[in-house]
């Protein structure tokens, strides 16, 4: 099986068609963080998102963190898949895909310590994949991901 390529914090319409050239399976495209690399606007993400008629998957990274916010961020950028940063509020992952059942949903699990095991598998059961990531949610201005000096990898893992 051919492993699947995203590429993440992609900044215009050009970077996009470049890493589609390459190969990439997926886009990321970063909305409003409290921290981080990538930050566009949501005018943005959206342009590049309608700009590109291709079979990759472009993902909103958004920050918010309660199903009315998420909702109303992809309503703005009309992505194909969420890919949430941070914790949801109890009760969200329903009432998104009741909203949006169609959009894919991804949840971000930093890796801080051994208790995201069994936060990853309660987690898993309401999104249709989780992204292990580097951050830490907990710290007086969250990094949640993608902020290491140096290169890291990350894994996406896709329920089968």
């Amino acid at each position: 099986m051919k492993p699947k390529v995203k590429i993440c914090c992609i900044q215009s319409k050009a970077e996009a068609q470049l890493a589609i050239d390459f190969g990439a399976d997926a886009l990321g495209l970063v909305g409003a963080m409290p921290s981080g690399p990538g930050i566009i606007s949501d005018s943005q993400i959206r342009k590049i998102a309608k700009s590109i008629s291709s079979s990759v998957a472009f993902f909103l990274l958004t920050g918010e963190t309660q199903a009315a916010g998420i909702i109303a961020h992809h309503q703005r950028t009309q992505t194909h898949t969420i890919q949430m940063v941070d914790a949801l509020t109890p009760g969200s992952y329903n009432r998104i895909r009741n909203a949006l059942p169609t959009i894919k949903l991804v949840q971000v699990i930093h890796v801080c310590d051994a208790a995201v095991i069994h936060r990853a598998i309660e987690v898993s059961e309401s999104v249709d994949a989780l992204l292990l990531d580097s951050g830490n949610p907990n710290a007086a201005i969250k990094t949640l991901g993608g902020i290491q000096a140096k290169p890291t990898i990350r894994i996406g893992v896709e329920k089968l």
